[in-house]
């Protein structure tokens, strides 16, 4: 494991993580990892996908005492469906004094009242960034996802509720093509660079550092394999985000589509003329007759509005002005980035 600070801050503004898992940000802290070694079943049809999310969560709820992450949208819907009557299913509702922001707590009681469940709300405050970000973060010796911080504090709310476990929709999007405009037309190797690259490091950073073997691994005549790169680096970013905050929880992570693979090329054609997830859609719609599937909205995090009076780093190692056109999302990434180095200097 070697210290390599301008490496690690600049695979953590492109990618979320670090890629070379033999770099670090600090020796004082535990070492950094993405989990990989996970059984994955190869599912050939949504019947197939069907009955074994339906194993997967029935195991889960017979062998620990186990409650629903239950969003608005379809995949943890048709999760909600498999699981216990009676069982409780918390949802995140996050809050800006004086904003009306994303609420997803009204399409997710619906469901939970129609699968017989408990609801229960995870109001979710910029006090709980504060709070949660530095023992996060130095967890996994590295900054990161802003998405770790909510579910971070739904899992201890689940713990001090008498729960060991959580189920996850999570990887459902990368595993079955649920991200409809990455997959909308053919990438070439510098435009999906340019497109999937979540802050490039010479924009902020005064001495950057590109790593680009992620992209260079799934090209093929020039272009990128998309639908390859999400079900597999992807997939692993992604999920290890909540392996990261429910193991800080003590809290068992579950999640029934990570454990899963298409077993047949995704269909392009079909997400491009408007069906992205047609597996996952077909079981919803069976197990929801009538129900319109909602338009899909990522995890509500209110960074646009949380984050809109920062006026950006002040560390020497960022150029000034830095986040001036940046979105919320990238400017989380940036202040994320520069108080772990702020905790880095604490602690030598």
């Amino acid at each position: 494991m070697k210290t390599d600070l301008k490496y690690c801050a600049s695979s953590y503004l492109m990618y979320r993580f670090i890629v070379d898992a033999e770099k670090c940000f600090s020796e004082q802290y535990n070492r950094p990892y993405i989990k990989k070694d996970i059984s994955r079943k190869l599912v050939y049809n949504s019947y197939d996908l069907e009955d074994y999310l339906k194993k997967i969560v029935q195991d889960a709820c017979n062998n620990k005492k186990t409650a629903l992450a239950l969003s608005g949208g379809i995949d943890s819907a048709i999760l909600a469906k498999f699981m216990p009557k009676g069982s409780v299913a918390y949802t995140f509702r996050c809050n800006v004094p004086g904003v009306k922001v994303t609420d997803e707590t009204k399409m997710a009681a619906e469901y939970a009242k129609i699968c017989g469940l408990e609801h229960r709300i995870v109001d979710i405050y910029w006090e709980d960034f504060e709070e949660y970000i530095d023992q996060i973060m130095i967890h996994k010796n590295q900054p990161t996802h802003s998405i770790e911080v909510q579910i971070y504090k739904a899992s201890l709310q689940a713990k001090r509720d008498g729960f060991d476990s959580m189920i996850f929709g999570e990887t459902a999007d990368c595993v079955y093509g649920g991200h409809s405009d990455l997959l909308s037309r053919d990438w070439k190797y510098g435009e999906f660079v340019d497109r999937w690259s979540f802050v490039m490091p010479h924009h902020v950073l005064k001495d950057p550092v590109f790593t680009l073997d992620p992209y260079t691994e799934y090209t093929v005549g020039g272009y990128v394999d998309v639908p390859r790169f999400l079900t597999e680096f992807e997939y692993y970013a992604s999920l290890n985000f909540y392996i990261n905050a429910t193991e800080m929880a003590q809290v068992g992570l579950v999640a029934p589509y990570a454990y899963t693979r298409m077993g047949n090329p995704l269909d392009l054609d079909r997400v491009r003329q408007g069906e992205n997830k047609y597996l996952v859609r077909e079981i919803f719609s069976r197990l929801y007759p009538g129900f319109k599937i909602p338009a899909k909205v990522p995890m509500p995090r209110p960074m646009n509005e949380w984050l809109g009076g920062w006026e950006g780093p002040r560390r020497p190692e960022f150029l000034e002005h830095c986040t001036d056109n940046m979105t919320g999302d990238q400017k989380w990434l940036v202040w994320s980035l520069e108080r772990f180095l702020n905790i880095i200097d604490e602690v030598n």
